[in-house]
């Protein structure tokens, strides 16, 4: 435990993600913990009672409230448990994560306190692309959201997930999503046999992760199974296997209508010598720019990486030659780079190797975790 005199109170509040949500929980709520902080989390929780308490094997209290599915009960009745909630504590730092906690978070700011808004999307982009919205109404709402939050942001501190946020919030602290280094999965040695004939694609299965291009890959000539690890809902799991076709049986799904937790996801890493982590996204204003986490995770775990040919992306794999980039629309593009890594064991292990290198010297959360820290150090 460092020593920080008289035990800081920090409280992260989320109305959206789970309890267990990688960056919040296993990242921030713990590195916070560790340093000596005293850390809660207000967050949904099943079958609890607004309020109810309970607290983690690692430590950390967790204060729940009700759990909505409506968006619009959500964003209201759950926002307003989670200021009353959040006020009671009388914290020395809040720190929320969801852009309707933007109200939240403004009312919380005293002049004894620190509250930070940690940007996880670029949040304005992501409304232009609501596909429940028409295209006069996303401006609008866009245009509406970027007034607000101007406003709403002036006396908070802003934390970035990722680095080009900063383009948008240009005093805000990035503390980047890398991954937490796990010795097992960096030295697990699947690829000294034969790859599988078999893909992996890890974290939330939607449209504009690519969940419609990726459900067509069985139907190449080298029908590959591929296997999905994310929260996947029925309909779409549903439409992915007509795209399929005869060959819907070489999807296969674990989360479907429900949240994956970290150590399922780790655990199916280890399972083959995986021939390559997908992520091949159609062209969006968000993801064209955004690093994904699923590239740190296939680096870390010997995997190398298939993506779209983005420029950003492109950068990223020329950068650390962990993978193959790809022209999303066009499947025979897909088919030569997952062929190219069958019939080329040796480069194939070197992108293993060079993703490995790149996570361990300088992608990766211990280094954002020690900027985490000496940025709340100076906060207060």
């Amino acid at each position: 435990m460092s020593n920080l005199g008289k035990q800081k109170k920090v409280v992260h509040l989320t109305t959206v993600h789970h309890p267990f949500d990688t960056r919040i929980y296993h990242k921030e709520c713990l590195s916070l913990h560790k340093a000596g902080y005293d850390v809660s989390l207000i967050v949904p929780l099943d079958d609890k009672e607004s309020g109810a308490r309970l607290v983690t094997e690692e430590g950390i209290q967790l204060i729940a409230t009700r759990k909505r599915k409506n968006r619009l009960l959500r964003m209201i009745g759950s926002t307003w448990q989670t200021y009353r909630l959040a006020k009671k504590e009388q914290a020395d730092y809040y720190h929320f994560h969801d852009p309707e906690l933007l109200w939240v978070g403004w009312l919380l700011k005293k002049t004894n306190n620190t509250v930070i808004y940690d940007v996880h999307e670029d949040y304005q982009t992501s409304i232009l692309q609501k596909d429940y919205l028409k295209k006069p109404i996303k401006n609008i709402v866009a245009h509406l959201y970027n007034k607000i939050e101007a406003f709403l942001i002036r006396k908070l501190d802003i934390c970035l997930a990722e680095k080009y946020y900063q383009e948008r919030y240009p005093n805000g602290q990035p503390i980047l999503n890398y991954p937490i280094l796990n010795e097992q999965l960096l030295t697990a040695r699947r690829d000294e046999e034969e790859p599988a004939n078999a893909v992996i694609y890890t974290g939330n299965v939607t449209e504009v992760r690519g969940a419609y291009l990726h459900a067509i890959l069985p139907k190449l000539p080298s029908q590959l199974d591929i296997y999905f690890y994310g929260k996947c809902q029925r309909e779409i799991a549903d439409k992915m296997e007509a795209l399929a076709g005869a060959a819907k049986d070489q999807l296969h799904f674990t989360g479907i209508d429900q949240f994956v937790e970290r150590q399922e996801i780790d655990k199916a890493y280890l399972k083959r010598n995986w021939l390559a982590g997908m992520a091949v996204f159609p062209p969006t204003a968000h993801y064209k720019r955004k690093e994904l986490t699923k590239f740190f995770e296939y680096m870390t775990a010997g995997i190398p990486i298939v993506c779209s040919n983005f420029p950003t992306w492109q950068a990223f794999i020329d950068r650390h030659q962990c993978g193959i980039t790809v022209d999303p629309n066009d499947p025979n593009d897909w088919e030569q780079a997952l062929d190219y890594l069958k019939n080329h064991p040796e480069e194939r292990k070197e992108m293993i190797e060079k993703g490995r290198q790149a996570i361990k010297n300088e992608l990766n959360w211990q280094v954002e975790e020690s900027k985490l820290l000496t940025w709340y150090q100076k906060l207060q």
